[in-house]
């Protein structure tokens, strides 16, 4: 991704670091300082991060269900993960890229595998 300062300086546009740009709610949308590191990020109308990405080139995504609690994470690493909640908010299936699963029956968390 090219840095707002580059494209700041490229137009001639006055700035100094560090450069923060908030969304109309006050979040904080894009970072930058004089080190070479830059921050941005995307947010749901609920002001939840649904993405992040930043210039070690790591990102992350998020979703959310009604419940605002995080149903799937994924990042650059290849990983992510899914969730379920149930009617008391706790998680009743958890899965992950590798393979690991869990689902909870009557309060009890079983370890999902293949037979």
């Amino acid at each position: 991704m090219k840095k707002l300062s580059e494209t700041y300086k490229e137009l001639g546009i006055a700035f100094s670091f560090p450069i923060r740009i908030k969304d109309a709610k006050g979040n904080e949308t894009y970072y930058e300082n004089s080190n070479d590191c830059w921050i941005k990020r995307e947010y749901d109308t609920n002001g939840k991060v649904t993405y992040y990405e930043d210039s070690n080139d790591l990102w992350y995504k998020y979703e959310y269900g009604a419940n605002g609690k995080v149903t799937y994470f994924e990042n650059s690493n290849d990983l992510w993960y899914k969730y379920e909640y149930g009617a008391n908010g706790k998680v009743t299936y958890f899965e992950d890229s590798n393979g690991f699963k869990v689902v909870e029956v009557d309060e009890i968390k079983y370890k999902l595998k293949a037979l």
